[in-house]
């Protein structure tokens, strides 16, 4: 099984707002660069997308070492929240659905495709792939040609339908 590194990030300008994810992937001498940019999204979203880009790039199962600033995305993956809040159909202990389902949902049929671990890095702190993966990220976010991130907007409508319930 390739060994593969994989270096993300997300930046939003507000939260939510425009934003974008970066990702490095390094197999040996081999390494590739992604982004992409979002009109309106929140930085939880671009830290995960930034993930799954980068698994989504993969052609083959891998072990994958995933290194990022996102204590959202490295700590909810290393206490296999996924998988706990999926038994209880996307639902928060504390009540209430979990927040990016979706994405919750690839992770999880990813996790099952590669070997996952997951690595915390402090962000802006001189990490080389990190500080790549930030300006990705920024750049993508103030790109021109800004995508729908139709996850977002299908939850915010869901929310808004719910409101309007009560």
């Amino acid at each position: 099984m390739k060994e593969v590194q994989l270096y993300t990030d997300g930046a939003c300008s507000g939260n939510p707002g425009p934003g974008g994810y970066g990702t490095v992937l390094v197999h040996g001498e081999h390494r590739r660069e992604l982004s992409a940019g979002f009109t309106r999204t929140t930085n939880n979203r671009m830290e995960l997308l930034a993930v799954l880009a980068g698994l989504d790039a993969l052609k083959h199962p891998c072990r994958v070492q995933v290194v990022s600033d996102s204590k959202y995305v490295v700590d909810t993956m290393n206490g296999n929240w996924p998988s706990k809040w999926k038994a209880r159909a996307w639902k928060k202990v504390s009540g209430g659905l979990v927040e990016n389902i979706d994405l919750w949902e690839r992770m999880l049929e990813e996790s099952r495709r590669h070997e996952l671990s997951f690595e915390w890095v402090k962000g802006h702190a001189g990490h080389t792939e990190n500080e790549t993966c930030d300006r990705l990220a920024v750049a993508a976010s103030q790109g021109g040609d800004l995508a729908s991130d139709t996850g977002y907007e299908e939850a915010q409508a869901r929310k808004n339908a719910q409101m309007k319930l009560f």
